[in-house]
């Protein structure tokens, strides 16, 4: 058995993103994102939630086809002009589709009717895809989960899950009814319910055999099923045309050593976990002979990775940690899932493109897709596509050189972003994400994510230092970007500590030169959380010399929206420091925020007001503010994200303007100017427009750099967007 090394993961994926054009590298790029929401019928409320969950495509590559559970429907997309999908339109159903085949013109929709989960029930119903009508259904006798179809499209195989009630015994089975796989007969696309047989699988799997719940199906050449029991961590490998099990094993376990076992904030790849049960999700077949698992695991298991297989249940090859180390280095790791299953590898996608033969891994929890040749022996990952939030199925479509991914969550009732379906094209040129990612140290990468602030290193153009936020509350640190390099490289990370460990309690949302080798932090308050308002006073090893919290003036007014960045001016005993609070607090007259001096010398506060732009839905509010020259930089926002986003500019604001009173006076306002709309370069990767548009400074060389928050991935596809947008002079 071989395990695939972390240094190799990271060294393929980073060639394939700094691939040149020069070097004809194939690779994929998204061009595409399809809010599934846009499919809603008249009538529907706009803010109904969606969902995309199992997709396919049609034979000509023309049409997408989703499952939306939540919705009772499957949704079409048109990708004739694969960069302008259009909504296609919804079948409804009386249940839950759990799945979607396409066999010619119909697609088979596997349909959850159960009453309850101990009497479940379903249908397999065929849709004919260009009418949009249901043709025909086929009693299922329990309650479907995958639906998969055999090359030559005669055969279908279906899951039948039976699912077990979460609720009952902690979720831990035996919980009768058993499922089992049917098997039948196709022609024409059109499913012949008479010819359905029943393959029994109790007494198979060494975990609640008499209880035995398939989750994924798949067909190889000589139409043989592939089949996991997920919660009974068992393959079972079934012959289509007899409808009998040829051999079944079990999924094993794996040894897993270098992961991060704690919900602590913290990123830190230290722990291990011995003897976890894989519980595979999805099954691929890589040829007739090998299959590849995904093994997001249930309550006892997960091992944030991937195996293959050959049909006697042998490992011949196991990926370990390996992709979640890659994951970490783009700063996709979710540490709020670190005690669960980490990235949790659910889907599964394997197709030939040209010469290659690639198989895509989808991390549910990390929202990426990892990118593998497969060589016959040890697999080649060679890229990271950004997904939506949490992918759940992906097609390929090799004709055309088009890969999708359907990403089930959808967020609207919390203002996040919807459901959506992503295309990718394949193409020579090199990658355009990841942007930014990680060096290692000692063999593991540096984790990261949540950038919240950016300030350059003085005298060393293309090189930044960056902060985290509150995400990370026991872990602050403050990072050095080299974005010299193609993608920008994190080489180091220097953590904020206080007393000799890490500091506690910090937001910190700012971060500033002070022009003797240290930083000034701004950190913003939350007192629901026990952390303050305060500029911090960092020396060069990272250590907290000086905590200044806010005078009585501006706490007596106080909300938990406060320094979103901090900005030095001059120096010596006239520095001068100036802060951008974020949203207006009790004493703003609305439409205005405050931009905060405080001048170290002789302690002394003042301020000004910022006039903020008119808001529409949600708020408006202040990211940042960067100095160069003579102007203050400050970006400017709304929360809103996707099509609901209008306002993601960078002001500037002339620094004699900038000329503070006493805060108990009449502050007067500043007049600002529109340097740049950042919506256009958000949008360049062709995913939906995040909201958190966080820092920006200008290097030595006077190139303006921007950075976005992707929250640690928690309720977010987790992308940070790092770009430059030129020299600022010329502006």
């Amino acid at each position: 058995m071989k395990t695939f090394s972390i240094t190799t993961a990271l060294a393929a994926a980073l060639a394939a993103s700094t691939a040149t054009a020069v070097e004809a590298e194939q690779v994929f790029n998204r061009i595409a994102s399809f809010a599934v929401a846009r499919n809603l019928p008249e009538g529907a409320g706009r803010n109904e939630p969606t969902s995309a969950e199992i997709i396919t495509a049609s034979v000509d590559g023309n049409t997408l086809i989703y499952s939306d559970s939540p919705g009772k429907r499957i949704g079409f997309i048109d990708i004739a002009d694969a960069k302008a999908p259009k909504a296609g339109g919804i079948v409804s159903f009386e249940g839950e589709p759990t799945s979607v085949a396409v066999a010619g013109a119909k697609a088979l929709v596997a349909v959850n009717t159960s009453e309850s989960f101990t009497r479940p029930s379903g249908v397999l119903a065929v849709v004919d895809i260009v009418g949009k009508t249901v043709d025909a259904t086929c009693d299922l006798g329990g309650q479907p989960d995958s639906v998969a179809v055999n090359k030559d499209r005669t055969l279908a195989a279906i899951a039948i899950e039976n699912e077990r009630d979460e609720d009952v015994d902690d979720g831990q089975i035996p919980q009768p009814p058993a499922g089992s796989l049917a098997i039948l007969s196709l022609k024409g696309g059109v499913a012949d319910c008479a010819t359905i047989k029943h393959v029994t699988l109790t007494g198979l799997a060494e975990i609640a055999g008499d209880d035995p719940e398939p989750e994924f199906v798949a067909f190889n050449g000589k139409d043989e099923i592939a089949l996991t029991l997920q919660e009974n961590n068992h393959i079972v490998i079934i012959d289509g045309r007899s409808a009998t099990v040829k051999t079944h094993f079990p999924a094993g376990t794996v040894d897993l050593a270098g992961i991060d076992t704690k919900r602590d904030g913290a990123i830190a790849f230290t722990g291990e976990q011995a003897g976890r049960k894989r519980e595979p999700d999805a099954v691929k077949w890589l040829d007739d002979d090998r299959l590849v698992i995904a093994n997001e695991g249930d309550y006892e298991g997960g091992s944030r990775g991937f195996t293959i297989f050959d049909t006697t249940g042998k490992v011949l090859y196991e990926s370990g940690a390996s992709l979640e180390h890659a994951i970490a280095s783009i700063g996709h790791y979710p540490e709020k899932r670190s005690s669960a299953k980490g990235i949790e590898p659910e889907g599964l996608e394997t197709a030939q493109f040209g010469e290659d033969k690639l198989f895509f891994v989808l991390s549910e929890r990390a929202s990426i897709v990892g990118v593998y040749k497969d060589t016959g022996g040890e697999p080649e990952l060679v890229q990271l596509l950004p997904s939506g939030v949490s992918p759940e199925g992906a097609v390929a479509i090799p004709g055309r050189n088009l890969f999708a991914t359907a990403n089930e969550v959808d967020l609207v009732q919390d203002g996040g972003a919807r459901a959506h379906v992503m295309i990718y094209e394949r193409g020579e040129g090199e990658a355009a994400y990841p942007q930014i990612r990680s060096a290692e140290r000692e063999g593991l990468p540096i984790g990261f994510g949540a950038l919240s602030g950016l300030a350059a290193v003085a005298d060393k153009p293309g090189f930044l230092h960056a902060v985290n936020d509150s995400v990370y509350s026991s872990q602050p640190t403050i990072y050095t970007i080299d974005a010299t390099r193609k993608p920008a490289l994190i080489t180091e990370a220097l953590p904020v500590t206080r007393d000799g460990a890490p500091a506690q309690k910090l937001d910190i949302e700012g971060i500033a030169n002070d022009g003797e080798g240290g930083f000034w932090l701004a950190s913003e308050g939350n007192s629901d959380k026990l952390y303050s308002h305060a500029l911090l006073h960092v020396n060069g090893k990272g250590e907290i010399k000086q905590e200044i919290a806010l005078p009585e003036d501006l706490r007596a007014n106080e909300i938990r929206y406060g320094f979103e960045g901090v900005a030095v001016v001059g120096e010596g005993d006239e520095q001068l420091l100036w802060m951008a609070v974020q949203r207006a607090w009790k004493d703003d007259e609305k439409g205005f925020v405050k931009l905060v001096s405080y001048k170290p010398s002789s302690k002394e506060w003042g301020a000004v007001r910022y006039p903020l732009e008119k808001s529409g839905e949600g708020w408006v509010g202040l990211s940042e503010i960067s100095v160069h020259g003579d102007y203050a930089y400050i970006i400017e926002r709304d929360n809103l994200i996707g099509e609901a986003a209008k306002l993601k500019k960078l002001y500037r604001v002339a620094l004699a303007d900038l000329r503070p009173v006493a805060l108990n006076g009449e502050l007067p306002v500043v007049k600002k100017e529109e340097v740049r709309d950042l919506i256009p370069d958000l949008k360049s990767l062709n995913g939906y427009v995040v909201d958190k548009v966080e820092g920006f400074a200008v290097d030595a060389a006077g190139n303006g750099y921007v950075v976005t928050d992707n929250d640690g991935v928690d309720d977010s596809s987790g992308e940070t967007l790092f770009f430059s947008i030129g020299a600022m002079d010329a502006m």
